[in-house]
C-alpha cells in the first residue's frame, strides 16, 4: 500500500455561544482536515484545530510542506515517517506548528494501518478494555453565571455523565469556591468533579484556592499556574492533597519528561495535537507508567480512544462535543463511560455531507 495523495480542507465550527476561560475567549474552532489517499482506495483521516481559526492557514501550510515525506510511502512504516519528519523540522523547532503537523500526519497513517488490517487500533496496539471513564468538558465555563452552571450540570447528568469539569480562575478565590459549591449542590456527592484553572493563578494563590476546595473531594485540579512554570506546578502539587493534572500544553515525550523530573503534577494530560500523534502518545503512556503515573487524554476523544483502549494507565477521556459535526459516527456514552468502537482504524470517519455545509476558511 502506498500513499498517493495528501489532501487538506479548512473549515470553521461555530460554538453555540461565546465562552471564556481564564486564558481564552472562544467563538469557534477552525479545523484542518487531513486525508491521506492510497493506491488501495483506503483513506486515512485526522484533524487539527485552532481556537477561533487563528493562524490555521499556517498549520495547513506546514502539513502540506511535509508532503514529500508522505507521498509514495507505505503508511505501515509510520515510525520511519515520524523520524524523518522529526529530523526535517529540527531547524524550525520541535514545538508548536511543526509538531501539530507531524501529529496529524502520524494519526492519519495509523488510521490507514487499522483500516488496512480491518481492525480497530486499540486491538492492534494490544487492547486492555472496551470502555473508558469520561467526563463532560463542553461546559461549566468561567463566563457562566451560577444559574447557568446549575442548568448545565443537570444537563450533563441527564446525558449520562458521572463526572464533569468546572472552569475556575476568576481572580476571586471565594467566587471560584462558590462555583464549585453550586455545581456540587446540583450533582450530589457521588458525581466526580474536576476543576481547570487554565493557568490563571500563581503558585501561592493556587495553593490557597486548592486548600479551600479540598472539602469538595475533587478528582483533580488542572493547570493551576502557567504551563511554563514547572517550579510553580511542583509547589502546588507538593502542597495539596488534591491531585494536580497538567501537560496538555507540553510537546512530545521530552516535554513530559521535564514535567516528571520536576514533579510538576500527579496526572499527565497528553494532547494528541501537541504530543506528536498516536506514535508519541503511546511512548508518553509508557513513560508515565514507568514513573507510576496515570494519564488522561486532552481533547481529540475520537482518536484518543485507541490509546484509552490499549494503555492500562489511561484513567479517562475528556469528552468535548465541539467536533461532532465532523464525523459520521457518534461517541457512545453510558453510565459515565465511552465505548471504544470496534470499527477499523480510529473508528471514526469524516461526514462528507456535513463538512460540505461548514464554512470554509
Amino acid at each position: 500500500m502506498k500513499i498517493t495523495r495528501l489532501k487538506t480542507r479548512l473549515v470553521s465550527l461555530p460554538l453555540p455561544k461565546p465562552i471564556t476561560t481564564a486564558l481564552h475567549d472562544m467563538r469557534s474552532v477552525g479545523c484542518c482536515l487531513l486525508e491521506l489517499e492510497t493506491d488501495q482506495g483506503l483513506i486515512g483521516e485526522a484533524y487539527l484545530f485552532t481556537l477561533n481559526g487563528v493562524r490555521l492557514k499556517s498549520f495547513n501550510e506546514m502539513i502540506c510542506g511535509l508532503e514529500n515525506f508522505i507521498i509514495g510511502k507505505d503508511p505501515h512504516f509510520v515510525s520511519q515517517i515520524w523520524e524523518a519528519i522529526w529530523k526535517e523540522i529540527n531547524p524550525t523547532g520541535h514545538k508548536g506548528v511543526t509538531i501539530a503537523a507531524l501529529s496529524t500526519i502520524d494519526t492519519a497513517c495509523w488510521d490507514l494501518i487499522g483500516k488496512a488490517a480491518g481492525k480497530p487500533l486499540h486491538h492492534l496496539f494490544g487492547a486492555c478494555r472496551d470502555t473508558i471513564p469520561t467526563y463532560a468538558s463542553s461546559g461549566l465555563w468561567l463566563s457562566y453565571s451560577e444559574a447557568e452552571l446549575e442548568i448545565e450540570a443537570q444537563r450533563f447528568l441527564d446525558q449520562g455523565f458521572r463526572a464533569m469539569k468546572i472552569r475556575l480562575g476568576s481572580g476571586s478565590i471565594q467566587n471560584d469556591v462558590n462555583r464549585v459549591e453550586t455545581v456540587r449542590a446540583v450533582v450530589g456527592e457521588d458525581i466526580g468533579l474536576l476543576v481547570d484553572i487554565n493557568q490563571g493563578l500563581d503558585a501561592k494563590a493556587a495553593i490557597r484556592l486548592g486548600r479551600e476546595l479540598e472539602a469538595y473531594n475533587l478528582i483533580w485540579m488542572e493547570e493551576p499556574v502557567p504551563a511554563y512554570d514547572l517550579d510553580g506546578h511542583a509547589k502546588v502539587t507538593a502542597a495539596l492533597d488534591t491531585p494536580i493534572a497538567s501537560g496538555e500544553t507540553e510537546y512530545t515525550r521530552f516535554g513530559m519528561q521535564a514535567m516528571i523530573t520536576a514533579k510538576a503534577c500527579d496526572i499527565l494530560m497528553p494532547d494528541l495535537q501537541r504530543i506528536g500523534g498516536l506514535t508519541e502518545m503511546r511512548r508518553v503512556a509508557a513513560l508515565a507508567s514507568a514513573n507510576n503515573m496515570q494519564i488522561s487524554t486532552h481533547f481529540f476523544p475520537e482518536q484518543s480512544l485507541s490509546i484509552a483502549g490499549s494503555e492500562p494507565n489511561c484513567m479517562s477521556i475528556e469528552h468535548v462535543d465541539w467536533f461532532n459535526d465532523l464525523f459520521a459516527e457518534d461517541l457512545e456514552i453510558k453510565d459515565g463511560h465511552i465505548r471504544i468502537p470496534d470499527r477499523p482504524g480510529t473508528g471514526f470517519s469524516f461526514d462528507q455531507a456535513r463538512i460540505q455545509r461548514l464554512t470554509r476558511l
